[in-house]
């Protein structure tokens, strides 16, 4: 139950909890020993006066059956109960002295002390002086009963209990409101690491240093460890930089030296497929297509390049739907049975960024939509403003993307089973990477049925557009034999 708690109110309530058992095995043995001492002392007490007035007791006959005491019982007793019998059989009670306040005690038995109806009771049997007028002094066998109520001394140790009951709860609390102090004091080090740890990963600066303690303890050795583990990080995190951006620099002037031999191979190639027939004419157009591939590929990789590095991307203020409708309008050629559909409304959807990249972006989902779905399948291209994003969905009614490549479906080179060596793997890799480029993401989310991809971008305001034109509506509609052609409607947008 204590990891529930954080580690200044453990330690507050392990010092509680040992403050506790500490107070009350303290309070058990005080109360023991008070108990037995104020009973003791009162039962001493009690037999002292009852001993004490059995030996100076005298008794004085006045006739007629009654008898005076001296001292007075009455004003000896107190609170205490006095009773006085003839030592005979029968334990006949003295005369004036059975009406003295107090319990019935039963008759007296021996000498000794017993608590009886609430009350102390000490008996004694003792030869008291009787004088009488006109005769000589004689000598009575008494028997005496001393009695003192229990009420005071129970109320005595109730309070004592009391106390020490109060002083065990008191002492505790303290303790827990100390140990919760002490402990946050304690751990004020630990957590000015923690807040430093927490304003480091929010800003992502390694350069910043954990305080050392002024103690040289373990918090001290923690900071000192921390402070080693961010230098180390920094290192490593310069040293994978550095790698990546070699990388990149080597993949860009790859891509973009391979560009002009691609293109002289892709000319001669289309040169010779108007120049030879028969299995020659086979060889170059495979050949031809393999270049095709080749020079995609190349581009992907120099477009990708450009994506991780920001500074070479120009921002200019576009509109979204402008951009789906050529991006819509391009891939028409390809659609291979597939029905495209473009719902743009006549607002701008404006935000800023490359044109060629978020052409290539919608593009890239519009292909990924028509490889992967069956012929007659119908594609759809939406755009929007909602909220601060400017919005780009691509769906389709096909098959849908199956739950174990959702994770991986984004990666650079993944291919789900099943391609064929359709895709070079980097579709989707770019449009996420041209998505956050932006500022944006991109989400899969499901469809009942089919694949719903979501771009969303920050968007700008409409004044930041350049001057409006005419805009057209392309709708890519199926005709006859699987050709297709594009209806255009045309709206005219004011300023």
């Amino acid at each position: 139950m204590l990891e529930r708690f954080s580690i200044r109110w453990r330690l507050a309530l392990i010092t509680a909890g040992l403050t506790f058992l500490v107070l009350l095995g303290f309070a058990l043995a005080v109360g023991k020993l008070t108990n037995s001492r104020l009973r003791s002392d009162f039962n001493r007490q009690t037999a002292s006066a009852a001993t004490t007035l059995s030996q100076v007791l005298t008794i004085k006959a006045l006739g007629n059956a009654r008898f005076a005491f001296n001292p007075s019982l009455s004003g000896y007793a107190g609170d205490a109960a006095i009773r006085l019998y003839f030592s005979d059989r029968a334990r006949t009670p003295v005369p004036d002295g059975a009406t003295l306040r107090g319990p019935r005690l039963g008759l007296p038995v021996r000498a000794g002390s017993t608590d009886e109806a609430g009350y102390r009771v000490a008996t004694r049997r003792q030869l008291v002086p009787a004088l009488a007028a006109g005769v000589a002094p004689t000598a009575l066998p008494i028997w005496l009963q001393y009695a003192r109520p229990l009420d005071d001394l129970n109320r005595t140790l109730a309070r004592v209990r009391l106390f020490l009951g109060f002083g065990v709860i008191a002492g505790t609390w303290l303790a827990l409101l100390l140990g919760a102090a002490l402990a946050r004091r304690a751990i004020r080090p630990i957590t000015s690491l923690t807040a430093t740890a927490q304003e480091i990963a929010r800003t992502a600066d390694p350069d910043r240093r954990v305080p050392l303690p002024r103690a040289d303890d373990e918090v001290a050795e923690l900071a000192r460890t921390f402070d080693e583990m961010l230098t180390a990080l920094e290192a490593a995190r310069r040293e994978t930089e550095g790698a990546l951006q070699r990388q990149r620099e080597f993949i860009a002037d790859a891509s973009h030296e391979l560009r002009t031999p691609l293109t002289s191979v892709l000319a001669n190639l289309e040169l010779l497929e108007h120049e030879l027939e028969g299995e020659s004419l086979e060889g170059a157009q495979s050949a031809l297509r393999s270049a095709r591939r080749m020079r995609r590929l190349v581009a992907d990789l120099l477009l990708l390049t450009r994506t991780d590095n920001v500074q070479e991307r120009p921002m200019v203020a576009l509109d979204l739907s402008e951009i789906a409708r050529d991006a819509v309008a391009e891939a028409g050629a390809l659609a291979q049975g597939h029905t495209l559909r473009l719902l743009v409304g006549e607002e701008p959807v404006p935000t800023v960024g490359a044109r060629d990249e978020l052409h290539r972006m919608i593009l890239n989902l519009v292909e990924n939509a028509i490889h992967h779905t069956p012929p007659g399948s119908t594609i759809e291209v939406a755009t929007g403003v909602r909220g601060p994003h400017a919005i780009v969905v691509v769906s389709d009614d096909g098959p849908g993307v199956p739950e174990e490549h959702r994770e991986q479906i984004f990666d650079r080179f993944y291919r789900a089973s099943g391609d064929r060596g359709r895709s070079t793997g980097l579709g989707l890799a770019i449009v996420q990477a041209v998505a956050e480029g932006h500022g944006g993401l991109v989400t899969l989310e499901h469809a009942a049925p089919g694949a719903r991809f979501i771009v969303r971008l920050p968007a700008t305001s409409a004044a930041a557009l350049p001057e409006p034109g005419d805009l057209e509506t392309a709708v890519a509609v199926p005709e006859a034999r699987g050709t297709w052609a594009f209806a255009v409607r045309l709206s005219r947008r004011r300023s």
